[in-house]
């Protein structure tokens, strides 16, 4: 069942509604049992990711250490024949004929733009809900959740058609979208720099146009201190480095991946004169970042395929709600003790098979840690009995 109020807040571009919903105990306690089918996917899927994710790092660090052991670097002047399908470090000054140019709405950079980027907001309706769930004596549950709309500023198009009350808040194509242009026959010294390895270089700079608001874009609207739905913000960014390096496979006059034995392909460009070992480190600094991520997000998956695995338990027993939650925090304490262990327990495995060498090391360590300690817990009661009175 459900039930709605409307609260006008139109004075301040928003306004909310209420719904109410029920479930029964029977219907809760057959949603928990079918969840557990999806628990049971989640486990291993968690635990896949988290052993991929160990192979993943150790292919990339092998890669970049075997990078950085070949890398040669060479002169921007001109590509070196001797050097063709080589790993190699190029750092010069760049040039391109002419600047790239956003033709929709005749914007020009300055010389030495090398990419434009145009961010396009739109003001549009943005769907938010919050819930509180409330269980009933009997374990039923009652869900009250709160619609809020409100006007905000927004890259792009929020979909309005799957709002629960899209009446009144629909929200239109925007006339202009984000987009990007580069400038054409980019070239570091010699080499030709290709459109997607100039995609990789950070547009960071603003813009400001001539006749621009305060911000340096342009406003499309009637009035930029009282927008309405469908108006829009735009500004503009800029990559215009006098100098770039890059590393990769040296290929005809330009630049490819570089495929090491380890199995990555190697590429990178950045802005400025970066010296290779700089740019190597700062690859496997990215590297470690990223396993720690994805170790994060395996861990997480492997907790909620537990904790909905659990679930109908805690449902059982919301039949007396303060029971239920005494339960609730027993089985999410189960999970997270079982993902503690499981999860650490993946990643060993997939130590032992990618890292055979640090994962026996670490494995023996451990196990005379544990011999260690149950020999000093042995030893203790006969060192207390031979203490004098």
């Amino acid at each position: 069942m459900s039930d709605s109020n409307g609260d006008d807040g139109s004075s301040f571009g928003n306004d909310s509604f209420t719904e109410t919903t029920s479930q029964s105990w029977f219907q809760r306690l057959g949603g928990a049992i079918t969840g557990i089918l999806v628990g049971l996917i989640l486990l291993p899927v968690g635990g896949f990711l988290l052993f991929w994710n160990e192979g993943r790092a150790v292919q990339t660090a092998r890669s970049l250490t075997e990078g950085a052991g070949l890398i040669q670097s060479a002169s921007s002047e001109r590509p070196d024949p001797a050097l063709e399908g080589r790993l190699v470090h190029v750092a010069g000054a760049v040039s391109a004929a002419g600047v790239p140019r956003d033709p929709d709405l005749n914007v020009t950079p300055p010389a030495g733009t090398l990419r434009l980027t145009r961010r396009v907001e739109m003001y549009q309706w943005q769907e938010q809900t919050s819930s509180e769930t409330r269980t009933r004596m009997g374990g039923g549950q009652e869900t009250v959740t709160t619609y809020s709309y409100r006007r905000v500023w927004a890259e792009g198009r929020i979909d309005s058609s799957r709002f629960r009350q899209p009446d009144g808040h629909q929200n239109p194509e925007p006339r202009y979208q984000t987009r990007s242009f580069n400038a054409d026959r980019v070239m570091l010294g010699g080499y030709r720099i290709s459109d997607a390895q100039v995609n990789q270089i950070p547009a960071g700079t603003s813009l400001a146009i001539p006749g621009g608001n305060a911000d340096g874009g342009r406003y499309i609207g009637q009035d930029p201190q009282n927008p309405r739905v469908g108006d829009l913000r735009i500004t503009w960014q800029v990559a215009a480095p006098d100098a770039l390096s890059v590393i990769g496979a040296q290929v005809g006059d330009g630049f490819g991946p570089y495929a090491t034995r380890a199995g990555d392909r190697l590429f990178m460009i950045e802005a400025g004169r970066v010296p290779a070992a700089a740019m190597f480190q700062q690859a496997q600094a990215d590297n470690v970042t990223l396993t720690w991520i994805l170790r994060l997000v395996g861990t997480i998956v492997m907790f909620v395929g537990f904790l909905i695995i659990f679930n109908p338990l805690k449902v059982l027993a919301d039949v007396i709600p303060f029971i239920g939650s005494i339960v609730g925090f027993g089985t999410g304490l189960l999970a997270a003790v079982l993902t503690m262990i499981f999860a650490p327990a993946t990643i060993a495995i997939a130590w032992l098979f990618y890292r055979p060498l640090v994962g026996i090391a670490i494995l023996a360590l451990g196990i005379a840690l544990a011999f260690g300690l149950t020999r000093l817990r042995r030893n203790r009661p006969a060192a207390v009995q031979g203490k004098p009175a």
